[in-house]
């Protein structure tokens, strides 16, 4: 992800799943200059005393600023980086208020119910080794709730909160695997739209590509 040979300031720890997509759009979207680094949660290296030290919630992604103001810098949580990163570039989070909270309250939507909720529908309809129908109709019907709310917004604004923003960032990764979750995204026809406007972004393409597409 980074073809630039000198030594990068940020450290960028992550796996292919939808949170680590997130930092690696908002990292290239503002073009800086970073390290990849894998940590393969298949090998539970999320658990390495090096990674902890990092992370101590052995989760990805995770980010080290080594040019931080007071010194070095270790962030874990994906919306705290992303709130990191555009404190740091002046991008993609604006400081005027009430915009600033408009991308914020999306962003806090999407960490507390489109990502845990979507994520669990994706776990118990493809990955759990015991179907439970209970969880199976809770979680894809929770998540049908949340494409019908986020389809309602972008049904009166281009982006989920207005211009293109970290609030984007975070939510997109979340609706590549709507057909896993149990959702028919042809039902969301402003989803659809805003799906493919943001998917058609450069920094967008690559991140995916990079981070996520290989497993899927």
């Amino acid at each position: 992800m980074n073809a630039k040979q000198d030594m990068p300031s940020l450290d960028y720890y992550y796996w292919s799943v939808p949170n680590g997509v997130k930092i690696a759009i908002m990292l290239l979207e503002c073009k800086l200059h970073f390290r990849a680094i894998p940590i393969n949660i298949s090998q539970r290296e999320q658990f390495t005393p090096e990674f902890l030290a990092i992370n101590p919630n052995n989760k990805v992604p995770a980010l080290v600023d080594h040019q931080a103001v007071g010194g070095s810098l270790s962030l874990f949580e994906s919306g705290a980086i992303l709130q990191y990163l555009a404190d740091k570039t002046g991008k993609f989070w604006s400081q005027t208020l009430p915009t600033k909270y408009e991308v914020t309250k999306w962003l806090m939507w999407q960490m507390a119910g489109l990502g845990p909720m979507c994520g669990q529908a994706h776990h118990f309809r493809i990955y759990a080794k015991e179907k439970v129908p209970y969880a199976i109709e809770k979680y894809t019907q929770e998540a049908t709730r949340l494409y019908k709310v986020l389809n309602h917004q972008l049904s009166q604004h281009e982006y989920v909160a207005g211009a293109y923003s970290i609030a984007d960032m975070a939510c997109w990764p979340w609706i590549v695997t709507y057909e896993h979750q149990g959702q028919d995204i042809e039902q969301f026809p402003h989803v659809k739209r805003w799906f493919e406007l943001v998917g058609s972004r450069k920094a967008v393409k690559q991140a995916f590509q990079e981070t996520m597409q290989r497993t899927l």
